[in-house]
């Protein structure tokens, strides 16, 4: 294997990893938001949306294949921002970024 084949290995590698370490943060920031928001008051459609995005990055089947999660990380952006949504609706106080 040449080097410019390597190096286009190692970089694709990079990338697969650094999305999916993305992707791993925006669960823990979902499971932090729906911790905060189990109990405020929040429509049953926003708490499925919490669901549904947890279904769908860990299912098999994606719009795009999984080495790529670009996909994963745009449904879980979306149901971070419906649950965030629901708070600001709802008058949950919100927490500023650190």
């Amino acid at each position: 294997m040449d080097t410019s084949t390597q190096i286009l290995l190692v970089l694709a590698a990079l990338l697969c990893v650094a999305t999916l370490v993305f992707a791993v943060v925006l669960v823990i920031r979902l499971f932090k938001a729906r911790r905060l928001l189990r109990d405020a008051g929040i429509p049953v459609q926003n708490k499925l949306a919490f669901w549904g995005a947890l279904i769908y990055t860990v299912s098999p089947v994606d719009l795009i294949p999984d080495p790529v999660y670009l996909d994963d990380i745009g449904v879980l952006l979306l149901a971070l921002h419906t649950l965030h949504a629901a708070a600001r609706k709802t008058g949950l106080p919100q927490r500023t970024a650190r």
